[in-house]
Order: structure tokens, then C-alpha cells, then sequence
């Protein structure tokens, strides 16, 4: 469904990406793990046209998508929701899903997936009129991923879910992500700094270090890796 070929992407004069390679099978849940500063963050930017590659080639669905800006990637089906949430936080959760649908003019297809979302998140519906910026750090994740299914999407890719949220609601959040793939046939793209978590619900993992994949496989055999459990999974 995504194929990444040799992609090199800088800030400036460092190299961020240095030709990494990667494709995704439709229906997946696939996973990059790495630590800060690998790379996993920005090949998520690159793809969802966020930044501009220095050269390799990006498709999806059979298209090359390398250099589309992100609202026409949006509109093809690929969906990002980005590192820290970033919901608008002045704006309340009724607002926030608004935004998500604003490429989407049937007002009937927007009801039902307004319907769609407090189905999967049905603490959202409860915290319809409340600003974002009072949420607690797991019902904003849940209203960042509840804003980008707003827009329909094929492919979803997640950057830190779990990123600074209650460890009584990280499971939640995970369930969640499972239901969305397996209920709904959204394909996922996941960076996660647990990398625990996330081997144990994808399929496929890729390993980055330093812009490069050093190692890939499945993930249950990568979970079992002594190597990687030495390096990420703290065995």
C-alpha cells in the first residue's frame, strides 16, 4: 500500500534520512522503532508531505506521492496524526472532529463519521462541548486520532500515542488502534518509543537508527530478537 525507496531527507547540512526503505502491506499494522533522533519522526513528516525529500521516491496506492502537498496526500487517504497530539486546544472536541472533516462536503458522510468516532471513542461524545486544551493527555490522543478518522482515511500513521499519557489509558489507546485496523480495515503505520507495545500489535517492525533500517522483520520474531532486546525492550 506505501512504498519508501532510498529516501534521503537533511535539515540543512545533516542528514536526517540516509536512504531508508520500507513498504507496507495493505491491512497491516507495521511499526519503526528507534530512539530519538532516528529518523522515525521525520520519515512520518516526509511521507505526509510535511517536508521535502532530498531524493527517493514515495507511493502510495500505486502512485508516487513524493513532493504532493499534505492536503492532496490527505485527500488520497493517508492520514498523520502527529507527535504531541497538536489539537486545538482553544477549539472544543466538537470543533476539533469539524476540522478533521473540512475535505469532506457530505454532510451526511461527516454525521456518520462523527458516528464512526464516538463509536471507537465514545468518551469524546461525553466531552463534546469542552475545549481540547482541558482534555486529559489520553482523551486529546483520542480526539487527535478521532480527528484524523474524520477525514475517511486508508492509511493511518501514528507518532508517539503514548506519548505523555496515563499509563492506565496507554492500553486503551492501544485497543483502540487494534479496533480501528481490524474492525474498520484502516492500514497503521505506527511510531512508538515502547517498543514493547508496539511489536506486541503490528505485524511488521522496522528498525532505524542514525536515518538508516538496520534490521527488519516480524514483529514477533524481532520481540524475540536478543539483540534488540538488548538495545530497545530493556531485556
Amino acid at each position: 500500500m506505501l512504498t519508501v525507496s532510498d529516501l534521503q531527507v537533511s535539515y540543512g547540512a545533516i542528514a536526517a534520512l540516509s536512504g531508508i526503505s520500507f513498504e507496507i502491506k495493505q491491512g497491516s499494522i507495521a511499526t519503526l522503532i528507534g530512539g530519538n533522533g532516528a529518523g522515525n519522526t521525520t520519515t512520518l513528516r516526509t511521507v505526509s508531505g510535511l517536508l521535502r525529500a532530498k531524493s527517493g521516491q514515495i507511493t502510495f496506492l500505486g502512485e508516487d506521492i513524493t513532493g504532493v502537498a499534505a492536503h492532496k496526500i490527505v485527500a488520497r487517504g493517508l492520514c498523520h496524526v502527529p507527535e504531541g497530539r497538536m489539537v486545538f486546544s482553544n477549539l472544543t472536541v466538537d470543533e476539533n472532529l469539524a476540522m478533521g472533516a473540512y475535505l469532506e462536503h457530505d454532510h451526511a458522510r461527516q454525521s456518520a463519521n462523527r458516528d464512526y468516532v464516538f463509536d471507537i471513542f465514545p468518551r469524546l461524545k461525553e466531552r463534546l462541548k469542552q475545549t481540547a486544551g482541558t482534555l486529559s493527555g489520553g482523551e486529546q490522543q483520542m480526539l487527535a486520532i478521532g480527528r484524523a478518522l474524520m477525514s475517511n482515511p486508508k492509511f493511518l500513521m501514528l507518532d508517539e500515542p503514548s506519548l505523555g499519557i496515563a499509563p492506565r489509558l496507554i492500553s486503551t489507546i492501544f485497543e483502540k488502534i487494534v479496533e480501528i485496523n481490524r474492525n474498520h480495515g484502516i492500514t497503521i503505520l505506527l511510531v512508538e518509543q515502547n517498543a514493547n507495545l508496539a511489536l506486541e500489535i503490528s505485524s511488521y517492525a522496522y528498525v532505524l537508527e542514525t536515518g538508516r533500517v538496520v534490521m527488519e522483520g516480524e514483529s514477533k520474531k524481532l520481540h524475540a530478537d536478543p539483540q534488540l532486546k538488548a538495545t530497545y525492550l530493556g531485556g
